[in-house]
């Protein structure tokens, strides 16, 4: 049965499991038909192909050796895993949410932001850096401060 997290967790692919995940990748890779699971009491079931696709997307990152982070779209985080997912201090991040940049709710005395909130504001925060960082190198060869490595 399916235990939901109640915090944010990494799946990191474990050194004795990477070889079969590499295996299971190349197998999703090749698949044409429907896939299916087959049960311990041979009982098989179709795999959905929403199910099939994200399945093989997330089998594809484990093998390349990226964490995984399974979150349901509502799923509620605390300022702190908040803060982590950002990577700033947990004093900046409700100081960010005092000022309305984020989203929140209070349960009681704790804030809980909705991480599809966070993730909207990281991707917009993430597009403002690059242009103002764009901008930044702009001015920079226009004022010729720029070294080429001639």
């Amino acid at each position: 049965m399916f235990k939901q997290r109640a915090q944010l967790e990494s799946v990191v692919v474990k050194q004795q499991d990477a070889e079969p995940i590499r295996q299971l990748e190349q197998l999703l890779s090749k698949e044409a038909s429907q896939a299916k699971l087959v049960g311990s009491n041979g009982e098989e079931v179709l795999i959905p192909e929403p199910v099939y696709h994200l399945l093989c997307d997330i089998v594809h990152m484990m093998a390349s050796g990226q964490a995984i982070h399974l979150i349901p779209q509502n799923h509620e985080v605390s300022t702190q895993e908040a803060a982590n997912v950002l990577n700033v201090s947990r004093p900046y991040l409700v100081k960010l949410l005092e000022e309305g940049e984020i989203p929140h709710t209070k349960v009681g005395k704790h804030r809980r932001i909705r991480f599809e909130d966070l993730m909207a504001y990281k991707k917009q925060r993430d597009k403002k850096r690059s242009q103002l960082l764009d901008k930044l190198i702009e001015m920079t060869e226009d004022a010729d401060l720029y070294d080429y490595g001639e």
